[in-house]
């Protein structure tokens, strides 16, 4: 099973906390600070799954279908300060595997990565 995590955060510094976190979960844990090198990372590689910080790079409905479509096996994660985010709905009701809210929490990102797993199994 794939055991790597993708970050894409365009903030080195405010990234170090979640890249931890997720680190500590069985998990070797990358960060990309574009949705160029997120797609380049994609294309080289498998990923568990995708964290992508909706605050720190843009994306919107186009963005996240085009993603979803090129890599269906790969769940994606939005986190955000925001706890809504109507501009996205078509993107978070059929494309987005969850939303956390920031600061994430250690629980939450066990969570979502315990069910991941389980449907990759």
């Amino acid at each position: 099973m794939k055991k790597d995590i993708l970050l894409m955060d365009a903030d080195p510094l405010g990234s170090a906390g979640l890249l931890a976190l997720l680190g500590g979960q069985d998990c070797a844990a990358q960060r990309v600070g574009s949705l160029t090198e997120l797609r380049h990372k994609l294309g080289e590689e498998k990923f568990m799954a995708v964290f992508m910080d909706i605050d720190s790079v843009a994306v919107d409905n186009r963005v996240i279908r085009e993603l979803a479509s090129d890599y269906p096996a790969t769940p994606f994660l939005c986190i955000s300060r925001e706890r809504v985010h109507p501009e996205l709905k078509e993107a978070i009701r059929n494309h987005i595997y969850a939303c956390l809210t920031k600061p994430v929490d250690m629980d939450e990102i066990t969570y979502w990565l315990r069910c991941i797993r389980e449907d990759q199994s």
